[in-house]
């Protein structure tokens, strides 16, 4: 991770790795880079403490609507997972449902 986040920044990864055991300053470019690689604000990486912990997001408690918002808020990569794991469940429903109506048993 910190490799990733070190090329985000174009710096070693030994400087990143510094600057995370607070052994080196940061300035704001890289940090500005850091917090869009987290997905946060230069101010909640400045006070990291202060931010609360995101609650767990229930998908089951949303509506289909609101279901297909939250994946719709996924980056590429994890959308294409989730409409694999989709497709196949899909699919095997299918087939469950094929054998069912079409197999008997003797």
């Amino acid at each position: 991770m910190q490799k990733e986040v070190a090329s985000v920044t174009d710096m070693q990864a030994s400087n990143y790795s510094k600057i995370e055991s607070g052994q080196r300053d940061v300035s704001v470019e890289p940090l500005d880079k850091i917090a869009r690689f987290f997905g946060m604000t230069v101010d909640e990486i400045i006070r990291f403490e202060d931010t609360k912990t995101p609650t767990p997001i229930k998908v089951e408690d949303k509506t289909a609507t609101e279901k297909v918002q939250l994946i719709s808020q996924l980056d590429e990569e994890d959308k294409n997972a989730v409409y694999r794991i989709i497709d196949g469940m899909l699919t095997n429903n299918k087939f469950q449902t094929f054998f069912q109506q079409n197999i008997t048993v003797k």
